[in-house]
């Protein structure tokens, strides 16, 4: 293995040794013959064979563990063949995940296709793309925003624009970001800005005449067989751009994959390659001190610490798009993590050293481990407890809800063997979910209202699959934990029950990470006789 100093002087080769990226459709299998690859996926590998060693993933794997984040699913792609992969249960490889601001990356990619299609430039004016929707009054500095401004976070707001476009309650979201006040010169103020990435999505809407979803959809997700995707929209139907993207891990890394290959895929010119580099370069210093935000920023795009070319696209909670062109390699991960520096760092520390120039002696039994590793990701679920003495009273009877914002009637518990199925009635609706009692369970449980109980205060709520498990804490009180696995969060219920009543107070898993209260009231009800 090669050591981070020896590793760092290795860059100063470029890809000089590294091999060349494979040429799709073909791929290699284990034992190193040329096969036909499915069209629809990455070509797979070993480790050894791409020049990484079996053990270094496991090792990473086991920092992970150690590190108390919690990541959802990570992909290691060497020289186009994805050579480790993993999704912590009750994730799975078919589940789409939220994004959050590895969005933005995507958005720049439509900017840069409307630009390759003369649509637009990076040095038009904003304002002239919304005549209609401008303030009464237009400010010098206003006047002087750029696309350029919008793709590199220097529009010179002082603030990020996302609260307060949603806070003016207009549906007009382009009429409230005008609005804003452009305190500094355009170009000389970095502030990371999700609603500047809103605007491109509106302009690029404007000048395609389809929104950034579809645009992408069919020039970006097609060739490169992303299905499934979705992204929110704002209330007049525009992507919102900055966030709310949804895709697989898989696609995440394909899309790196892309950028690695300047754009181009199975022989075809997705992007310009010129884009790209722009993209992925520094444009603009960004936020100050002494880690992986503090690089220099592209358009829409980070870039690394560990040495320069590295650059990233990357999302709240642990979305992140890595790619390392020195070393022809793309990392994708997904989680939900408290601490994004450390969640790299593990990257750093573990992935980087592991890639070699030339493949590796095959290593059966670090490779067995390595997939043993992998196969045994899980999240655990909430221990099996001792059922309450009370479950027998308890189960089937229906409490009667009291006022609540979601307008709901009432709850069953219903005890089985192994699990208690929850019961939300209210609006002319009856949802049940099924919660495991010491396992997950996520056959038949969904998400499907944003705005009922289980959207999570001031975060990105979808309808999404759910996982659910359960477990008495005492005898009077029932824990109910769950996990939204197209999303990125959880939720935890805890019900105290007293004789014929139930309190029910609810905790997300945001406001555990952010050790805060949650801002839900409390749901009490009373046992219905009769």
């Amino acid at each position: 293995m090669t050591t981070r100093r020896t590793f760092l002087q290795q860059l100063s080769y470029g890809a000089v040794g590294i091999g060349i990226i494979s040429t799709f459709p073909y791929c290699r299998n284990a034992a190193g013959t040329a096969v036909v690859a499915d069209l629809t996926q990455l070509p797979r590998s070993t480790p050894e064979l791409q020049g990484i060693s079996s053990a270094a993933i496991s090792r990473f794997i086991g920092a992970v563990k150690d590190s108390g984040i919690q990541f959802h699913s990570f992909m290691l792609v060497r020289h186009g063949n994805v050579v480790a992969e993993g999704w912590w249960s009750p994730f799975e490889s078919g589940f789409k995940h939220t994004l959050y601001s590895l969005s933005k990356s995507f958005t720049s990619t439509a900017v840069g296709m409307a630009v390759a299609d003369g649509k637009l430039t990076v040095e038009d004016q904003l304002i002239s793309f919304f005549p209609d929707d401008l303030p009464e009054t237009v400010s010098e500095n206003l006047s002087a925003v750029k696309i350029k401004h919008l793709l590199t976070m220097n529009t010179g707001h002082a603030v990020d624009t996302l609260g307060p476009i949603r806070d003016a309650g207009d549906d007009n979201w382009a009429k409230s970001f005008l609005a804003v006040p452009v305190e500094f010169e355009p170009g000389t103020h970095f502030k990371y800005n999700t609603g500047a990435t809103y605007m491109l999505s509106n302009i690029v809407q404007k000048v395609m005449g389809r929104s950034v979803f579809d645009l992408l959809s069919e020039r970006l997700f097609k060739p490169l067989h992303i299905e499934g995707a979705d992204w929110e929209t704002d209330p007049n139907g525009v992507s919102v751009g900055g966030f709310g993207l949804r895709v697989r891990t898989e696609d995440i890394a394909k899309f790196g994959q892309l950028y690695l290959q300047k754009g181009q895929w199975n022989g075809e010119q997705i992007l310009p390659a010129q884009w790209v580099e722009t993209a992925t370069s520094k444009q603009t210093e960004s936020q100050e001190g002494d880690n992986d935000w503090s690089q220099g920023y592209g358009y829409q795009f980070w870039r690394c610490k560990p040495a320069p070319g590295f650059y990233r696209g990357d999302g709240a909670f642990g979305q992140f798009c890595i790619v390392i062109p020195q070393l022809d390699a793309v990392v994708a991960i997904t989680g939900e993590s408290f601490d994004l520096q450390r969640s790299m760092t593990l990257v750093w520390e573990n992935i980087l050293p592991a890639l070699q120039e030339s493949a590796l002696p095959e290593d059966k039994a670090a490779n067995d481990q390595m997939l043993a590793d992998l196969g045994n990701l899980k999240l655990a679920p909430l221990p099996a407890s001792a059922a309450s003495p009370q479950a027998d009273q308890i189960t089937g009877k229906e409490y009667v809800l009291g006022d609540n914002p979601w307008k709901l009637d009432s709850v069953t518990f219903q005890f089985g063997a192994d699990q208690c199925l929850f019961t939300l009635k209210g609006g002319g609706m009856s949802q049940t979910i099924a919660c495991g009692m010491g396992k997950w369970i996520t056959e038949g449980n969904e998400k499907t209202d944003p705005q009922s109980l289980f959207a999570l205060p001031y975060r990105t709520s979808v309808s999404s699959k759910m996982a659910a498990c359960a477990a008495w804490e005492d005898e009077k009180t029932l824990h109910l934990k769950w996990k939204f696995l197209e999303n990125v969060h959880g939720d935890n219920l805890y019900c105290t029950f007293d004789g014929d009543q139930v309190s029910i107070a609810m905790k997300s898993s945001f406001a555990e990470g952010q050790n805060s209260p949650d801002e839900r009231p409390l749901l009490s009800g009373k046992y219905r006789q009769g």
